[in-house]
């Protein structure tokens, strides 16, 4: 069963029973958590600190520990966790519980219904119902509705073992800082977008600098080449020396030339990223990477993931180029016949998490010997592939995550990226 609680009335006139100062009192440390709040807020440049700086300051207001923020996926509406605060551990156990739907709260929010959830309300927690074992007692949860100039954009649930009733005061204490955090998810966003078109323009102007710089080098080592060609085969030792010449300042055009592609491969971003979600961008690569080498690809969305989410640009971009360098590597060593890439999101200890999984069934090779390999030798069979191995840790690595690779001879690759969403 799922409704909404009432409120007895002793508890709705327990303010009226407080002496001035009391009141005075209560009121300065309402207006201190809303100050407070709209500090972090405004420092906050992301979705997922402005939520969790927003939780905790909810909870100490109504004096609990628990809380979670549902948040409606820009791209299709559906809702997903976008934060969460020391969840019980019925909860953080199966992270499937914390997918959004067959949720009361969500249900009358999404349904406009303004004496559910789309207004701030006590209601029995429709996840915990039931539970006695690893619920900590939580039953019931205040919904604060998260609005950004009339635009729904979530709810705020905080939990408690019992509720106090919620007066007027309450209640459009807890409204207002719907709105101020409605206001800093929407501005979070609107600075993502604004990043994601930052990050186009850096992209353009390494375009333009890949032809102000490199292709000009490039043209100029080829016309000492064309030189060399021609005066090598001359009778005159002079104009042999002279070949000799233009072929040394070709190859340093083209050492230089090569140094600057390094550098400008460096800075560029994950280009499909710019028009599809990390899921459909996956997708797309795998497919492109079937159509070229002839192998069998299966893409897997794990349930639960939303394929049309989209993530913080950091994260799609650093998942994307592993997925990327790890298909280059199995093109070029694994000998492989398939192809497997998963990409999953879930609850891990209250955070969101992601993992992304590349698996072949090629040759294999044995990571013992890789490591001992000497650097000077690319040539040895047990190095090929090593400095791809290297970018993708480099990259696990700028993202805070782990980079786990199983392999042996024979027995294929399998290729475990997992980073916090942030």
């Amino acid at each position: 069963m799922n409704k909404t609680q009432a409120t007895s009335q002793p508890d709705i006139n327990r303010k009226t029973h407080l002496s001035t100062g009391e009141k005075l009192e209560q009121r300065n440390h309402e207006l201190g958590i809303l100050k407070a709040i709209a500090e972090e807020l405004n420092r906050a440049v992301d979705v997922k600190s402005a939520l969790e700086n927003s939780l905790g300051l909810v909870a100490e207001l109504l004096g609990l520990k628990t809380g979670w923020v549902w948040l409606l996926d820009e791209a299709n509406n559906e809702p997903y966790l976008a934060a969460s605060r020391m969840l019980p551990p019925f909860l953080t156990d199966r992270p499937s519980r914390m997918r959004g739907k067959n949720c009361e709260c969500l249900r009358t929010f999404l349904a406009g219904d303004m004496t559910g959830a789309a207004n701030v309300n006590v209601l029995e927690c429709s996840r915990l119902h039931g539970e006695i074992d690893g619920a900590d007692g939580l039953h019931y949860h205040a919904s604060i509705p998260i609005y950004a100039h009339d635009k729904p954009l979530g709810i705020m649930n905080v939990a408690s073992t019992d509720w106090r009733g919620l007066d007027p005061d309450d209640l459009q204490l807890l409204y207002t800082i719907g709105y101020q955090v409605g206001v800093a998810v929407e501005r979070a966003r609107l600075f993502d977008q604004t990043l994601r078109l930052a990050t186009t323009e850096e992209r353009n102007r390494l375009a333009r600098e890949i032809h102000d710089t490199i292709a000009q080098g490039m043209a100029a080592a080829i016309l000492n080449l064309e030189s060399a060609d021609v005066l090598l085969d001359d009778g005159d030792p002079a104009r042999r020396e002279k070949g000799r010449d233009k072929l040394r300042k070709a190859l340093n055009l083209t050492r230089s030339n090569l140094e600057e592609a390094r550098r400008s491969v460096l800075d560029l971003r994950a280009a499909p990223l710019q028009e599809k979600p990390l899921a459909e961008a996956l997708e797309a690569l795998l497919e492109a990477f079937g159509n070229e080498t002839g192998l069998e690809t299966y893409f897997e969305l794990a349930p639960g993931t939303i394929g049309t989410r989209r993530y913080p640009a950091r994260t799609e971009a650093g998942v994307y180029r592993v997925a990327q360098e790890a298909l280059t590597n199995i093109q070029k060593h694994a000998r492989a016949n398939k192809v497997r890439l998963t990409l999953e999101t879930e609850l891990i200890n209250g955070s969101e998490a992601m993992t992304l999984t590349v698996e072949d069934d090629g040759q294999g090779f044995d990571p013992a010997k890789l490591a001992k390999a000497p650097e000077n030798a690319p040539d040895n069979p047990a190095r090929r592939g090593h400095f791809g191995l290297i970018g993708m840790n480099e990259r696990a690595h700028l993202l805070n995550g782990t980079l786990n690779i199983t392999s042996c001879p024979g027995g294929g690759t399998f290729i475990e990226l997992s980073v916090l969403i942030s």
